[in-house]
């Protein structure tokens, strides 16, 4: 049983705002403690339920947050940037689930540092169906014929993974007060929920992959007009209205890659 584990860090409990998912900031060195704690609880709980291969991808921001030092000994990680398949570098055929850890809802909606890619995104679409990050990486999945079956997070993204993904199995470790504050379980509360879920998701024989039909459009709305701007400058690319960029591609893969070109031009905008 080969796992890929996409892991995210704005959805481990605990972490309730930008001073524990921001480099230099107070409480990052903290936030790295309990992401690495949270990756070590399900490769545990997976290798003593018929895992074999369990390979880990950093998935937030620069993306060398986990802490190899402090690692399950038998977890493989994908650490740093540039990655060309961004949070899902590394998924391919040969796995058998993936799981998504530490994963928010996407922007618009409440929930924990909710958002999509980058702050300055509004809404993303594929194909006229509204997705975050979590769907996104899901129907990337799903061209590999490969399920999500385990989602743990905050509860915002574990209904957005039950709206999307049938028979998914979530972990909610916290509940969101607001944006930047959450009701969160103890560390110990964490484990038991983060390690039952795990085996139930091994266990369980109904999953099946995220597929799309047909060529993906995408649709990304950005915050302001010199966001879109800036994305549309991408091949492929324009302006469809208001500040909402579409780009039509091939498969989910090239999709995948434009969104993530079109973010990153995005965030070249000024506001001065």
């Amino acid at each position: 049983m080969n796992v890929f584990a996409s892991v995210d860090m704005e959805g481990i409990t605990g972490l309730v705002d930008r001073q524990f998912v921001t480099p230099g900031e107070r409480f990052y060195q903290r936030g790295q403690e309990l992401m690495t704690n949270e990756v070590n609880h399900v490769a545990e709980a997976a290798f003593a339920h018929g895992c074999t291969n369990f390979i880990a991808n950093d998935s937030h921001g620069k993306m060398n947050n986990i802490l190899i030092e402090k690692l399950h000994h038998r977890v493989q990680l994908i650490s740093g940037e540039v990655k060309p398949y961004s949070m899902m570098q590394g998924v391919d055929e040969s796995f058998d689930q993936v799981f998504f850890i530490g994963y928010h809802a996407r922007a618009s909606m409440p929930g924990v540092m909710s958002h999509t890619m980058i702050f300055g995104v509004r809404n993303m679409w594929l194909n006229n169906e509204l997705i975050g990050e979590l769907g996104l990486n899901a129907f990337l999945a799903g061209y590999y014929d490969v399920p999500v079956t385990l989602v743990a997070g905050d509860e915002g993204a574990c209904k957005e993974a039950e709206a999307l993904l049938p028979n998914v199995v979530t972990a909610p470790v916290k509940t969101a007060q607001s944006r930047s504050s959450a009701l969160c379980l103890s560390l110990e509360e964490s484990k038991q929920l983060l390690q039952l879920k795990t085996e139930e998701a091994l266990l369980k024989k109904n999953h099946s992959p995220l597929k799309l039909k047909g060529a993906p459009l995408l649709h990304i709305e950005f915050a302001n007009y010199g966001q879109a701007e800036w994305a549309a400058l991408m091949p492929g690319a324009s302006i469809e209205s208001g500040t909402t960029v579409a780009f039509q591609a091939k498969d989910i893969k090239e999709a995948y890659q434009a969104m993530l070109v079109m973010t990153e031009l995005a965030m070249q905008t000024t506001f001065c």
